[in-house]
């Protein structure tokens, strides 16, 4: 079948390495990009995508950021559904005493109270640059702009992550998605979306679900690739990634995604 939207995860899936696409990726969608509509769905924020965006060649086509929180068209936003602060008040109440930092993004800023191992990768890794600024003030400001998060990164110790984790989705399951990215990461983001809901917001011109494929590695892309027409993980996927998947292609470090497009969808 012909395929008229490919949508890729990032991190774990698209990238051969932490930061980069590679130049067979480059090569592979450059031949169906005209023909199928190739859309970047990540967990970063914008500035962590547009790079590989222009990378690929595709900055005419919409990103879906923050899993789904907030989708760009350029510089149009197309949707946005943020945490309120009035939430974060209680996460960060939550969080105290224990070994837990608040990253807070809302559309293409990031604040972090201070610099640590893991804020230095994902600035190195997404190649965006966070604001060093205190937890209160952050939401003390927000408040007033009548703002909140697109996302919450929790970066903790493996210790404070076992606390939190089943105290926060007991008080907050109903109104937000958790998922642990690692032994000392919680990515939080609003219940109401996901990177599911974004694509369909997408759909236009009679295109269905079915005409979408999609390639993921983590917790947060079941939903996409289980409801795609076709969902592909990549090697190095959580097993339950690989289990409702149509398709397993090669680990992102051996270019899993461009291999799947030259061998199935190129001409």
């Amino acid at each position: 079948m012909k395929y008229k939207i490919l949508c890729s995860d990032l991190d774990g899936t698209l990238l051969s390495s932490k930061s980069d696409v590679s130049k067979f990726a480059i090569e592979q969608i450059n031949k169906i990009k005209n023909e199928t509509k190739v859309i970047l769905v990540s967990a970063r924020m914008p500035s962590g995508m547009r790079y590989v965006q222009e990378s690929l060649g595709i900055t005419d086509q919409p990103i879906i950021c923050y899993n789904g929180a907030l989708v760009l068209s350029g510089d149009t936003e197309l949707t946005s559904v943020f945490i309120p602060v009035s939430i974060l008040k209680e996460c960060y109440s939550l969080c105290k005493g224990l070994e837990a930092d608040l990253g807070l993004y809302f559309n293409n800023e990031w604040y972090v109270p201070k610099s640590s191992l893991r804020v230095e990768k994902e600035t190195k890794y997404t190649k965006s640059t966070p604001i060093f600024q205190d937890t209160e003030s952050t939401l003390a400001n927000w408040e007033k702009r009548e703002v909140g998060a697109h996302k919450i990164m929790l970066m903790c110790t493996k210790e404070s992550a076992d606390t939190l984790m089943p105290v926060l989705k007991d008080k907050f399951d109903d109104v937000l998605n958790l998922y642990r990215s690692n032994d000392t990461l919680i990515e939080i983001a609003p219940k109401e979306v996901s990177k599911l809901s974004a694509i369909q917001l997408l759909l236009h011109n009679d295109i269905t679900l079915e005409e979408v494929i999609a390639f993921g590695d983590n917790y947060n892309d079941i939903d996409m690739l289980a409801n795609v027409g076709c969902g592909v993980a990549v090697a190095n996927a959580r097993d339950e990634v690989k289990a409702i998947s149509n398709y397993i292609t090669l680990k992102n470090t051996d270019d899993g995604v461009a291999h799947f497009i030259a061998e199935n969808l190129v001409n």
